[in-house]
């Protein structure tokens, strides 16, 4: 009867539709669509059940209905049917999803539901305390010894344990209902949310219970049934946001969907109901796997992605979507999964309150309408966002203070004696009423005096409050396991076949192959290079198979191939490196197994393999001159191509186990070192040690080196017979002990196989077993203070000024003059982008983006400088400062009547930006006293600065954070509020008169941005101009400042003016505009003010709000007071000027520099820890397999020995030197450009700084090396030689290390410059002198062997060990010839020459350095 009813209706809704206007042409269009569209349902009804759910009805865009087969929709047939259910996401959304669930509910099926319990939850980590919390070289061995001692069980744990989360926890996140968490820095938000989303990492010590409906987390696969949306953007840069979203959706797989719509349709098909075709075509496609596309359509709508869909999502080396953006994919990827529970943290940050509105308000449809469950931690929500929540819980130092309904929180502190203020968010007022130095001001209780709350204060007293007794209440009634859907909670571990899953991860693996065609079309180059160069070196024409020393050189060509090779694959630990934050979330939320991410990385490259021997072989194997048989070439080209591939996988496998750039980095140096040294021809086989022999069997170099070797010197090139009746090519074979046997090259062949397989398989083992190396845990002093912190486990305590008084009006010890700006006429252009004049957009050919802005800053007066995005604010404020390095600028600027001088006024001002960018190895202190070393007259006394100082540190509340490492932003050290606090001091040290602040507030939550303008608002106190950037400000924020200067889009200005109490002077100037709405009670001003002056709102009204202003009172009195301040105060007074162009001298520069380099480099573990160990564990290992070898001297083979530990020293050492320091100076040198761009030094201290601080710690690796080494491989002990092999070594150590900040400094990042590198670092490895000597080069090359500064390195290292010994070589085929006559005669080396040797090390050494410091002096790789 039902199904007849809704028919009946059916029927009489078209008869009404028709009847509406007969006579009208729509309507009987409309008419005749209605019954296509029954007819097309009842063939659709007609079908089988496995057919019917694959076929849908489609309404096209021109109004046609057609059945559809929905596994072949297209993109337009997709974006039709969205159009038609969710045109604006705003409007339509909720609607959309009340037709899913009313469709669901006409059957009886409901959603199934999750309610999270947690019961006694606690977490706990480990911590070191007291000076073993600073981390310096010292520390950093001492505590790593201690580690593996603890591990081993032979030492007592001495860290200790620091809670987390404590107070046993408990609580109930329940469906259908949105919840807030919110909470202070460090408050344990992120630990919870993991905890809740089973995510927490395993090295935390976990108490307590979390439940799933009644079931614990080991009953099911939580990764599956929740998903946890973290606060770090990490995704794939070169994948479209469309992209990245689409793949996790296939993923994810679509979980019950399918299931649950064949329930579905068979209940509607025996009701006799007929959905809405859009909703059911809707359903279908979203159920059924390969549609993903719909889903992820959708999301994209409703995170308001759709404007950058196809944009890539980008990273530091490809321009993509903005920071807002990446957090909206971030959310999107776990949204286009089937799960159920989501907990979300912080996904807000970089987003305006009106974005971050829309979000979540389409989360709370979803939720209340779809039976959903949501916890999301927020920063700053916006009362109408807050508005939008259910319940609430508040966070603070690990316990719960709250949890319940978010209408009863405010009456909860009301019976705890605060009153939350008439214009005060509630959000702000949660966040502060439980803070130490906030709490005061909402203290209500006039019977009692005021007293601080503790923590454990709150929490007992919600013990006691209803919301809390009834939360226990519903605790003690276990949550009743029959009321579980079957469908709820999962038990497979992924969402679609492994096999599936493995065609997702190749797909990708070739789409991003593709997308990073470049890198592999530069490795052809450079390989084509390479081949070039070895080429013309090993000339067939100048080589001869005549001897066993031309035998030799044509072995060193064939190492030269198979080196290059081995090098050519170590740009896959960069590329895998990079990856592997992206695989590790991917992994850790259950999207594919490990194996299916390494294999197709693994099969892919095969081709790539291909090419590149294919490459080689071509340019080089005739052109040297190898034994011209065609078969033997193939045979050559297979050992390429596996060697190869076992590179691929060696440094694949590396970077799985390794996992930090830098310890990656270090075990790849010591792998080419093994490799090197053990593959048969620096050491030949019959010189290895019984200890290190399994090492030679164990190289995969060993195997491609023997068969590459037999494959040529068994050869006919190589079949003349020497004098003793014996080929060359055996002769060669015997003299480096290669294995003669023809059957050693299948063996090679099959090692190499071997080893492709092993190490493809050991990383797929690594990406499956090993987890993410954490950054290192907080680090407390035995004072309490905090000294070390981590952004995921901060415990940072309210630092609270003792004795200071709110009211009291900051003073400064030195002495200031007030300087007022005024800018009239202000325009800035820019080149057109060549996309938009290629389009045909525009045809200028500059791009305005301010345009005639007037105004002026005046001291005591904190000025707000806002705009939509992208109306030019920070523009504005960086032409203003003078920090613009491009562009074009028109206008007028004044420092107090004068024209401003830039040089000058880099003097007076300071200049906040919006990144926090410090040097992160110096502590707080330190960063304050450097800025205030350079920046201050060298007239003020050092007393005085030191009490300065400490008034500034007063002022910014930074006195218990003096201590702390400033560390690196979102990584270690200084959460976001401390570094924007510690950005201002660095600014007030200086002791400027104008400071420029952009984005003060962004990323902080309430009580952080109230400390920061808390700090913006003393400073201003002090007499000093101060303008700030700010993007969506709170009511609190904005009634902090007293004036503001509005743009709107196109850099035009709207407003100039005082805001007046609470804005009243804002609000009457908006308001007194025709067609303006009025402002609500309670709507923050800064939010409304936006609404309402947006260009939608122009249009609407058909005004320009830049010509009302222009026309407006307001305006004239602007202008007239701009006259005013640009005239000079007084007739007798003088421009701005200073004798000298930086407040020190030339040489105090220098000393800072050095100062600051000294205390970063001793701080730097990562670096100068690990450039210890790595160097101590070689030398032991080069001392121990060449043990005695320097003593031996009677044969060639001897000679080649100690040369080839001398030539795997220099060159692999030297290259971890080189890599090693290029991200130093990568992150330094952001630091240097804000540094200098303050007027704080010029260019050559910094360079000098940073080039001398090297010197000591290189001498003291030199001197690790050369005492081991000297020692283990028995040279002569005389005090010259020793002294000659230490300052060669060094020499060669710092010139490697020169040489990669030198490619540092001229390219734009490190990445780039380690790409670069590895160009020379190949080419120096064939001119080094030790594969092919120098008497060999063909004459044209020779002269890059004097330029070849490693040739220099093993000259001086051999020279100075051999160049006098009269011992008798026996197998020279020279009678009697001596070591020193064969070292002139094979390499050309002379012993005489050690003195141009030592100036040339010298030379190189000043060379890269002066180079170096001339990069930084004249390249500036910063673009504003």
């Amino acid at each position: 009867m039902e199904g007849q009813g809704a028919e009946l209706r059916n029927s009489f809704r078209r008869s009404s539709r028709r009847s509406n206007d007969v006579f009208g042409s729509s309507s009987f269009q409309q008419g005749e669509q209605d019954d296509q569209e029954a007819l097309k349902w009842a063939a659709l009804q007609k079908l089988p059940t496995y057919n019917r759910l694959r076929r849908g009805i489609l309404t096209e865009s021109e109004g046609q209905i057609n059945m559809v087969e929905i596994q072949k929709l297209g993109f337009e047939e997709r974006n039709n049917l969205l159009k038609r259910l969710v045109d604006v996401a705003e409007k339509d959304n909720e609607e959309f999803l009340l037709k899913l669930k009313n469709r669901m509910d006409r059957v009886g099926i409901e959603n199934p539901t999750i309610q999270v319990r947690f019961q006694n939850l606690n977490v706990k980590a480990e911590a070191y305390v007291g000076n073993r919390s600073v981390p310096n070289v010292i520390n950093s061995l001492r505590n790593t010894f201690e580690d593996a001692l603890t591990y081993l069980h032979v030492l007592r744990n001495r860290k200790r344990p620091v809670s987390i989360l404590s107070g046993d926890l408990s609580g109930i996140i329940k469906p259908s209902r949105m919840t807030l968490l919110l909470g202070p820095p460090g408050s344990g938000k992120t630990t919870f949310l993991l905890a809740l989303a089973g995510k927490l990492d395993s090295s935390l010590k976990v108490s307590g219970r979390v439940s799933y409906n009644g079931h614990d987390m080991d009953e099911f696969v939580p990764q599956r049934s929740s998903a946890y949306i973290s606060q770090d953007d990490v995704h794939i840069g070169q994948l479209t946001v469309r992209e990245t979203l689409a793949f996790s959706a296939r993923c994810q797989g679509i979980g019950t969907r399918y299931e649950m719509l064949m329930e579905l349709s068979r209940r509607e098909r025996e009701a006799k109901i007929q959905p809405d075709p859009d909703i059911d075509l809707y359903m279908k496609a979203t159920a059924l796997k390969g549609q993903e596309g719909l889903v992820t359509d959708y999301i994209l709508k409703i995170l308001g992605l759709e404007i950058c869909a196809d944009i890539m999502v980008g990273d530091q080396m490809t321009r993509g979507i903005s920071g807002g953006q990446k957090k909206r994919v971030t959310t999107g990827e776990m949204l286009v999964g089937p799960v159920k529970a989501l907990f979300m943290d912080e996904i807000s940050t970089g987003l305006d309150s009106s974005t971050t509105f829309q979000i979540v308000n389409s989360f709370r449809q979803s939720i209340h309408i779809l039976n959903g469950t949501a916890v999301i931690a927020l920063l700053q929500p916006a009362p109408e966002t807050f508005e939008l929540f259910d319940d609430i819980i508040l966070l603070s130092e690990g316990k719960i203070i709250y949890q319940g309904p978010r209408i009863h929180v405010v009456t909860f502190f009301e019976s705890m004696g605060f009153n939350c203020p008439e214009r005060k968010g509630v959000a702000d007022f949660l966040q502060e009423v439980i803070s130490i130095k906030d709490q005061g001001q909402y203290w209500a209780n006039q019977e009692e005096p005021y007293r601080y709350i503790s923590v454990d204060e709150f929490v007992d007293g919600f013990k006691s409050f209803h919301v809390g007794c009834d939360l226990n209440e519903e605790l003690s009634t276990p949550f009743d396991k029959k009321k579980n859907h079957p469908a709820t909670l999962t038990n497979s571990r992924y969402g679609i076949s492994k096999m599936e899953l493995l065609n997702a991860c190749m797909s990708r693996e070739f789409l991003l192959m593709k997308r990073n065609s470049f890198v592999y079309i530069f490795k052809l180059c450079q390989l084509f290079i390479i081949g070039v160069v070895a080429t013309t070196v090993f000339l067939r024409t100048k080589m001869h198979h005549n001897s066993v020393e031309d035998a030799s050189i044509y072995l060193g060509a064939l190492f030269i191939g198979l080196l290059t090779h081995l090098f050519n694959g170590f740009a896959e630990l960069a590329m895998s490196l990079t990856r592997l934050p992206i695989f590790y979330k991917q992994r850790d939320f259950n999207f594919y197994p490990a194996w299916a991410y390494a294999f197709p990385a693994w099969i892919l490259k095969i081709p790539v393999s291909l090419v590149e021997c294919a490459l080689w072989i071509g340019v080089t194997y005739y052109g040297i001159g190898f034994d011209p048989n065609v078969q033997r070439m193939l045979r050559a080209f297979l050992v390429y191509v596996l060697m190869s591939q076992m590179a691929f996988g060696l440094f694949r496998f590396i970077a799985g186990i390794g996992r930090d750039e830098v310890i990656a980095n270090t075990i790849g140096s010591f792998a080419l070192i093994v490799l090197l040294v053990l593959g048969g021809y620096a050491l030949s086989r019959d010189q290895i040690g019984d200890w290190w022999i399994w090492g030679y069997y164990a190289s995969p170099l060993m195997y491609a080196q023997n068969a590459v070797v037999i494959n040529e010197f068994l050869g006919n090139s190589w079949k003349h017979v020497s004098k003793n009746g014996v080929t060359i090519g055996m002769q060669l074979l015997n003299l480096r002990a290669y294995f003669p046997q023809s059957y050693w090259y299948w063996i090679g062949v099959a090692g190499l196989l071997g080893y492709i397989f092993l190490l493809n398989i050991l990383f797929a083992l690594a990406l499956t077993f090993l987890n993410p190396i954490r950054e290192r845990q907080d680090i407390l002093s035995d004072k309490d203070s905090l000294v070390y912190t981590n952004k995921s486990l901060s415990l940072e305590k309210d630092d609270v000024s003792n004795g200071s008084d709110k009211n009291k009006k900051k003073g400064m010890v030195l002495p200031f003059i007030s300087h007022s700006i005024t800018f009239e006429n202000i325009k800035y252009y820019v080149d057109m982008p060549s996309e938009m004049k290629r389009e045909g957009i525009i045809k200028e050919d500059r791009l305005l983006l301010l345009n005639n802005l007037n105004g002026s800053f005046r001291p005591g007066v904190l000025t707000a400088l806002m705009g939509v995005s992208g109306a030019g604010k920070t523009t504005l404020m960086d032409v203003l400062a003078g920090r613009k390095t491009g562009g074009y600028i028109e206008g007028d600027i004044t420092i107090s009547g004068y024209p401003k001088n830039q040089e000058t006024f880099a003097r007076i001002s300071g200049y906040c930006e919006q990144f926090d960018i410090h040097s992160p190895n110096v502590t707080v202190y330190e960063s304050l006293i450097f800025s205030a070393w350079l920046r201050l007259s060298h007239e003020v006394d050092i007393n005085i600065r030191q009490m300065f100082i400490e008034e500034v540190m007063e002022l910014v509340e930074l006195g218990s954070l003096r201590g702390a490492l400033v560390g690196l932003p979102g990584v270690t050290g200084l959460s976001t509020e401390q570094r924007k606090r510690l950005t201002i001091a660095v600014e007030l040290v200086a002791n400027p008169s104008i400071i420029f602040m952009d984005e003060p507030t962004s990323g902080l939550d309430a009580r952080a941005a109230a400390i920061v303008m808390r700090t913006v608002r003393n400073t201003v106190d002090t007499g000093r101009t101060v303008v700030c950037t700010i993007h969506q400000p709170s009511i609190d924020i904005i009634d902090s400042f007293d004036e503001l200067y509005l743009i709107k889009s196109g850099g035009e200005e709207i407003f100039v003016g005082p805001l007046g109490w609470h804005c009243c002077e804002l609000i009457q100037y908006f308001e007194a505009i025709q067609g303006v709405s009025k402002i609500k009670d309670g709507y923050n001003p800064a939010t409304w003010m936006l609404e309402v002056t947006s260009s939608g709102q122009e249009q609407i009204l058909d005004i320009n709000f830049a010509e009302i202003y222009k026309n407006s009172e307001l305006f004239r009195r602007n202008k007239n007071m701009i006259s005013n301040l640009s005239k000079p105060p007084a007739p007798g007074s003088r421009e701005l000027h200073f004798p000298t162009q930086y407040s020190q001298p030339f040489y105090m520069q220098c000393w800072a520099c050095l100062w600051k380099q000294h205390k970063s480099y001793w701080r730097n573990t990562a670096y100068n820890t690990t450039k210890i160990v790595f160097t101590t564990i070689t030398a032991l290992l080069l001392g121990t397999i060449y043990w005695g070898a320097a003593k031996k001297s009677s044969t060639m083979q001897d000679i080649f020995n100690t040369a080839g530990s001398i030539y795997s020293a220099v060159m692999f050492i030297g290259v971890q030197n080189s890599q090693m320091i290029q991200p130093v100076v990568d992150i330094e040198r952001m630091v240097f450009y804000r540094e200098r761009s303050a007027g704080m030094y010029s260019a050559l201290p910094y360079a000098f700084g940073q080039v001398i601080i090297e010197i000591p710690y290189t001498l003291f690796q030199a001197v690790i090396y050369c005492s081991i080494v000297y020692s283990m491989t028995q040279f002569v002990w005389t005090v010259a030689k020793f002294f000659w092999f230490m300052f060669f070594m060094f020499g060669s150590f710092l010139y490697f290390t020169y040489y990669g900040m030198m490619a540092a400094g001229l390219t734009p990042n490190s990445t780039i410059a380690s790409i670069v590198s590895t160009i020379f670092y190949s080419i120096w490895n064939i001119f080094g002198g030790f594969i092919i000597p120098r008497t060999r080069i063909p004459k044209w090359w020779r002269w890059y062997y004097y330029g070849c500064p490693v040739a220099w390195s093993i000259n001086g290292l051999i020279t100075s060990q051999y160049g006098e010994s009269d011992d008798i070589i026996s197998d020279t085929g020279v009678s009697n010839e001596t070591v020193k006559a064969y070292l002139r005669r094979y390499f050309g080396y002379h012993h005489d020459f050690l003195g141009y040797i030592l100036l040339a090390i010298i030379s190189f050494n000043v060379a890269f350095a002066f180079i170096f410091a001339l990069s930084i002096k004249k390249l500036n790789f910063q673009k504003r």
